[in-house]
């Protein structure tokens, strides 16, 4: 079964059971220069996110990290960006103080969220996490054929040394892909819903102390009881499903709809090269600046005819960028009536959620074709001016490797599942 180990935020990992959370001692390792708080509202928002210059950096990131990477990089991926509708990456991109990227800042949330709830609402929470644990899974294991069919395509190996790979079998498999993730995310906005409606004035209030985007309101908390007797998936579950109503309860519309800039067509190692070294470090700060850095410096290695086709995607995939945060509001709206003790329209989450799949199937298609196409254009000379390149993101020899189920070693059952790419593969009907 799978470890909800991976059921963290990013570089977040609870401390051991009985330790309180690190405190934020140390700067970010990359030095990066901290933001004063309206810098960073300033910096971070849906419109930063969508414009040209900040998907163009993100996408070339994806690029290095693809063509320098390999599978076992590719599959990594931090489980906030799944059914993200709750306002928690807004919130940690936004933080006064810049402490989104600590390891402490999920724990010190959930903490506190989980020292205001009463024993009966935490077991809710854990009950929620017993009952999506198979979803979750299944979510992971979608999307390693489609992983391994985009390595084929650039590596044109397995079922791509024959015939080219289909745009509607991708757009499809993302539908499901999808229609999945809205599931999961119907479920645990419903329990934190249930949760959430439960509160007390004198909860609420606490609540409202532990203000949205400040982490230092914050007081430290203590270890919640429940810790100590949960099997590690679920205390981690619980955890994230504590900090997620935090952000939930204390955000809004706006933030529920947010997206990182690496938030579409995550198959090509990004977060396998960015976010996988901070695996079990607490002193360790996720550079907010390695994407665009690192994906700048990628451009310019690149031929005038290489770099062309990754600078043409921004365009390429406007429309279907536009309509994902569309579709992305209309999903939160629909779930935010949980909030208020409504019932969403359950069939039109589905089909939103469908919607979104087949546009984020549309964008790793042509991020998989252009960078098919890039990397089989590379000289010997570039290929190691970009091995070079991702040797200067933070890393230790030490670090896992993969493959990955979200950031848990991959089982034998998820290996097999990886090879079932045949179905990728083939013209497509005009």
């Amino acid at each position: 079964m799978l470890s909800l180990s991976t059921g963290l935020h990013a570089n977040d990992a609870p401390p051991p059971r009985g330790e309180p959370p690190a405190e934020q001692r140390r700067p970010p390792r990359d030095g990066d220069r901290p933001r004063s708080p309206r810098e960073g509202a300033q910096r971070y928002s849906l419109q930063q996110a969508m414009s040209d210059r900040a998907q163009l950096h993100t996408i070339a990131f994806s690029g290095l990290a693809f063509l320098t990477g390999d599978f076992a990089a590719d599959t990594f991926l931090p489980p906030g960006k799944v059914s993200d509708y709750f306002g928690f990456q807004y919130m940690r991109d936004i933080d006064a103080v810049q402490g989104g990227h600590s390891p402490a800042f999920l724990t010190r949330i959930a903490f506190n969220t989980l020292a205001i709830l009463t024993p009966a609402q935490r077991a809710q929470l854990i009950e929620a996490a017993k009952q999506q644990q198979a979803d979750v899974r299944r979510f992971a294991l979608l999307r390693l054929p489609l992983i391994q069919a985009f390595r084929q395509t650039l590596e044109r190996s397995g079922p791509a040394a024959k015939a080219p790979l289909s745009r509607a079998a991708v757009v499809a498999h993302s539908a499901a892909l999808y229609e999945l993730d809205g599931r999961i995310a119907w479920a645990r906005a419903d329990a934190m819903g249930q949760v959430i409606q439960g509160l007390s004035a004198d909860q609420r209030a606490q609540l409202a102390r532990l203000k949205f985007g400040d982490s230092r309101t914050w007081p430290d908390a203590p270890d919640p009881a429940e810790r100590r007797s949960l099997p590690h998936d679920l205390d981690v579950a619980m955890m994230t499903h504590a900090s997620e109503l935090f952000a939930w309860q204390g955000g809004s519309l706006e933030a529920d709809t947010y997206f990182c800039p690496e938030r579409h067509a995550m198959y090509f190692g990004g977060f396998g090269l960015k976010t996988a070294p901070a695996l079990g470090k607490q002193d360790f700060s996720i550079s907010t600046a390695l994407t665009g850095d690192s994906g700048a410096d990628f451009l310019t290695l690149l031929s005038p005819t290489q770099r062309a086709l990754i600078e043409a995607l921004p365009d390429r995939q406007r429309a279907q960028l536009q309509e994902i945060a569309s579709v992305r509001r209309e999903i939160a709206h629909e779930l935010r009536r949980f909030l208020v003790g409504e019932r969403p329209d359950a069939q039109r989450v589905q089909t939103l959620s469908r919607r979104y799949g087949e546009l984020d199937g549309e964008l790793a298609y042509l991020y998989v074709q252009a960078f098919a196409r890039v990397g089989q254009d590379l000289n010997p000379a570039q290929r190691s001016a970009l091995q070079q390149l991702r040797a200067r993101s933070p890393h230790d020899p030490r670090d896992p490797k993969g493959p990955f189920l979200y950031a848990a070693p991959l089982d034998a059952a998820g290996m097999a599942e990886a090879t079932r790419t045949e179905g990728f593969f083939g013209a497509d009907k005009r």
